[in-house]
């Protein structure tokens, strides 16, 4: 500052070198020495002068403007899908080697919105209230024959298989209409399926119908302790596959599938009538999660990494 300048020249009066004067400043070492290296004159280090050397560089500065309109209808689109401003600067970097910060996006957003625009209404804002836990026991009935997350093996903790699938359900609007909802553990690819009823006979069918062409990519199933899932020692024969159990009351042993399911919620919110929802609606949630770029996979998508299909994002 014109302040810090004139403070300059007159501790280097008084002959204190540039670390005594960053100290006294409260200033990097770095930062004194480039200012009298580049602000002096003929006459040496004089605050005035250098005010004026440095106002004129800041004027004359030509700055790279990375949004060009190019970039920003780019921007757009990738919102439009409803990927977050972090996956859209993923997405950027890697297919279009366009650098930005999230906050940048961030702040076209909120000045697309002052001026009456809707690209704010693809933010996910929605989010689940926290609820106490202990001191309460499992009222809902036993499954029966079920094994326990306990019982599985070590390597699907570790994610380094395509095959281990996490599965739940999303309940619809007066706990009719339903969504069965699979995730793969690696590569985040998911699975929906609607269901008119929440009943275990048609949960089972419809897992076996669904997954059956993926059949030789699932190893391990983890699932909810919900009664729908009650015919799994069905749907582990149907699929080849073993399938456990989480424990009650622990959501985050299945925290993919719990987070895939918040994601879906954006699009279907609580109170929606599922059983008033297409089969085409579903499928295009569906394709929207499995082509978005993740951040937790390297800017890859689930279609990516698991069907080895990379989605042109910004032809959609």
């Amino acid at each position: 500052t014109k302040n810090e300048r004139y403070q300059i020249y007159s501790l280097r009066k008084a002959r204190h070198s540039p670390s005594e004067i960053a100290r006294l400043l409260g200033r990097h070492p770095a930062t004194i020495g480039r200012e009298l290296r580049r602000n002096a004159g003929l006459r040496g280090y004089r605050p005035g002068q250098a005010q004026k050397l440095s106002a004129g560089r800041r004027r004359e500065a030509s700055k790279a403007r990375k949004v060009t309109d190019d970039v920003r209808r780019q921007i757009e689109c990738l919102l439009r899908q409803d990927l977050s401003p972090q996956q859209v600067v993923d997405y950027l970097k890697r297919h279009c080697g366009v650098s930005l910060h999230h906050e940048t996006v961030y702040q076209l957003i909120y000045v697309d919105k002052a001026s009456g625009g809707s690209l704010y209404a693809h933010l996910r804002i929605a989010s689940k209230p926290y609820r106490k836990r202990y001191g309460s026991y499992d009222r809902r009935g036993k499954i029966k024959n079920r094994i326990g997350i306990d019982k599985r093996p070590a390597v699907v903790d570790q994610r380094i298989r395509i095959g281990d699938w996490e599965g739940d359900t999303v309940i619809g609007k007066g706990r009719s209409g339903v969504l069965l909802t699979m995730v793969e553990r690696k590569t985040l690819y998911t699975v929906i399926v609607r269901l008119m009823r929440k009943k275990s006979d048609l949960l089972t069918q419809a897992a076996i119908t669904h997954m059956a062409h993926l059949k030789d990519r699932i190893k391990t199933i983890t699932f909810d302790n919900g009664l729908e899932f009650s015919g799994h020692e069905a749907i582990a024969k149907g699929l080849d596959t073993d399938i456990y159990f989480a424990n009650p009351y622990a959501s985050w042993e299945r925290g993919i599938n719990e987070n895939t399911n918040g994601l879906i919620r954006q699009y279907f919110p609580k109170g929606t009538d599922f059983n008033r929802v297409t089969d085409e609606e579903v499928q295009f949630v569906m394709s929207r999660l499995n082509s978005r770029p993740r951040a937790t996979r390297g800017g890859r998508s689930p279609n990516e990494l698991f069907l080895g299909r990379r989605d042109d994002l910004l032809a959609a």
